[in-house]
């Protein structure tokens, strides 16, 4: 599976950005995916994911009702709307696949897209 993540780019603080992810390649194998976000000089988090049907989503607290994952598999597109932002969302967002619900290893990696919020 290939991922390839965009729609980054420097926003202020309170609008919002609309994060794309298109995969490519055997995508069945991306039961899951997941978004996360990496600030300079620290971790790489997971911020959101979603299962192959919608059904399931989670959420990292610091997002939670700001930011809405989705996913579009007849356009093997992943989607992450993001609200409200704030000058702590700013860090590289990476998209990425795993193949299965509560598996914390992600196979398939995007390159990242940056995210700069502006106070």
């Amino acid at each position: 599976v290939q991922l390839q993540a965009s729609g980054g780019g420097l926003v202020q603080a309170g609008d919002s950005l609309r994060l794309s992810c298109a995969a490519s390649g055997r995508t069945s194998s991306c039961y899951v995916m997941g978004w996360f976000r990496q600030a300079p000089g620290k971790e790489r988090d997971l911020v959101a994911s979603i299962s192959w049907t919608g059904v399931r989503t989670y959420y990292a607290d610091s997002v939670k009702g700001r930011y809405i994952i989705s996913r579009d598999n007849a356009r093997n597109t992943g989607y992450l709307q993001m609200n409200s932002l704030k000058p702590e969302d700013t860090a590289v967002y990476f998209c990425a696949c795993a193949a299965r619900w509560g598996s914390d290893k992600y196979d398939y990696w995007g390159q990242g897209t940056l995210v700069t919020v502006s106070s």
